[in-house]
């Protein structure tokens, strides 16, 4: 009753929350609308995908379901080695980038030496640098040492990450100075140290940038098509493009059920898992 006589009382409340339901009405109204964006070719994927070519352009309530689809994308191209070759990619980036990245982050934000500042500036520097940039580079260095068309060659420039050093940095100088002292105190090296203290504190920075690491490399496309010209070693991502201009024609029934094929395991993680996707960025200090 007290803020209805106050709204009636004082003109400019009364403006102000008006001013402030429209600015919600907008908010709520414009995140509908760019999830509508981002939902539509979701949808139309699903609904090709689990019809019959006959309705890839006709909306029916009760068009028949079929699976088909997904069966004769799998039989048309390899995509079990793909499969097979991007989660080996993936686990060998994450493994990798997690042990170099720690292991630096934790003498940036604890060890005193000589360029300290210097080399981390480089680090930082490296956020900048757009990875396209250097593709020549990479696939020269990558043939010299005769890697072409290998997964190791995929993953290996990626192997130490500017990104992860920083925010592991960030999270470790969080840490309390007086658990290192007492660390010490019980005779913990210096290994010791970072295996028994830093990394059970980082462990929610560590998950939310291995969700970050999993999804670039699972998407990443151009490197991956530069640098590898067999089934041996192509992940889902180029694998699905050749497929989709050599393979199955124009069908889009067939080529949307083998994209849900190639993404079904992010969408399936992130919708098991959204609660600790989200914990875990706002943990890690992820805006």
């Amino acid at each position: 009753m007290t803020s209805v006589t106050i709204d009636r009382e004082n003109p400019s409340v009364l403006a102000a929350a008006r001013e402030i339901r429209l600015d919600r009405v907008l908010f709520v109204t414009g995140a509908w609308a760019l999830a509508l964006i981002w939902l539509l070719p979701l949808a139309y994927a699903i609904w090709t995908a689990f019809h019959p070519p006959a309705y890839e352009t006709r909306f029916e309530l009760f068009a028949p379901l079929t699976l088909d689809n997904f069966v004769r994308a799998w039989n048309a191209a390899p995509f079990a080695r793909y499969f097979l070759n991007t989660i080996l990619l993936v686990t060998m980036v994450l493994t990798a980038q997690l042990v170099l990245c720690t292991l630096a982050a934790f003498a940036f934000a604890r060890l005193e030496f000589p360029g300290k500042n210097v080399l981390f500036a480089l680090v930082l520097l490296q956020l900048m640098v757009m990875p396209d940039i250097l593709l020549v580079r990479n696939y020269a260095t990558m043939s010299a040492l005769g890697l072409v068309d290998t997964i190791l060659a995929i993953g290996l420039p990626y192997f130490a990450s500017g990104f992860a050093i920083f925010l592991l940095r960030q999270t470790f100088k969080t840490v309390p100075k007086e658990l290192d002292e007492a660390a010490r105190v019980e005779g913990c090296s210096l290994l010791g140290l970072l295996w028994r203290v830093y990394v059970p504190l980082a462990k929610p920075t560590m998950l939310a940038f291995g969700l970050v690491s999993v999804s670039h490399h699972w998407n990443n496309f151009l490197w991956p098509l530069i640098i590898t010209s067999s089934v041996e070693t192509r992940p889902l991502t180029v694998g699905l493009s050749i497929f989709a201009t050599t393979d199955s024609g124009i069908e889009w029934s067939i080529i949307n059920a083998a994209t849900l094929i190639t993404s079904g395991p992010l969408l399936i993680g992130f919708l098991l898992f959204q609660r600790q996707f989200v914990q875990s960025f706002m943990r890690a200090g992820i805006k």
